[in-house]
């Protein structure tokens, strides 16, 4: 694997990138941790912006880490929920990210992420039921799963999935802080790329 790089920033069609690697977007409401679970991930601490304020990211964010061989992209949408932004602003947001997630072609796993401590929101089962019924691929990825003790999280795991309509091995816990879910999200990542 080659050292992840930030590739473009894009608020519509016009701005993606070529359609030359499969993609893996990720998404998920302001504050779950998505970009702390994308730096950890590629091994780099600041290839995704992480910020105290929900709502900093406001394009989507395409970052190259594959090979000439094996190319590989990752999106980074924006965050949907607690962000304090216009109501315009949020549509446009929505319409960015519907537009993204419905026609991008190369587009082969949604990583939707919900804190493992949180009740899924309305928005986190919207994502949900929209993927289902678009026929693509989800998988629902629980952050900050070293905030829930090692009793409890397997339960939280559960609740989850049963509030949000997928099945368990649709699912996994991952943790920026401590060393849960990277190696196997890698692999999941592999298997829908291939």
């Amino acid at each position: 694997m080659s050292e992840a790089r930030f590739l473009t920033s894009a608020m519509g069609r016009e701005g993606w990138p070529p359609a030359d690697a499969p993609e893996v977007a990720f998404v998920g409401r302001s504050n779950v941790g998505k970009s702390s679970c994308l730096n950890t991930l590629v091994g780099q601490n600041k290839l995704a912006r992480v910020s105290k304020t929900p709502g900093r990211t406001q394009s989507i964010n395409f970052f190259d880490l594959g090979t000439d061989k094996h190319p590989l992209r990752f999106a980074d949408l924006p965050g949907y929920g607690f962000a304090k932004v216009p109501a315009a602003v949020k549509r446009t947001w929505d319409g960015m990210i519907g537009e993204y997630l419905a026609e991008r072609d190369v587009l082969k796993l949604v990583v939707i992420l919900v804190d493992l401590r949180r009740d899924p929101t309305d928005l986190d089962l919207a994502m949900v039921q929209w993927l289902d019924r678009t026929l693509r691929t989800g998988l629902l990825v629980m952050t900050k799963a070293d905030r829930v003790p090692k009793s409890r999280r397997i339960s939280h795991q559960a609740k989850i999935c049963k509030g949000l309509g997928v099945p368990r091995e649709a699912s996994m816990l991952y943790s920026s802080h401590e060393d849960i879910g990277r190696k196997e999200l890698w692999q999941r990542i592999r298997t829908a790329t291939r």
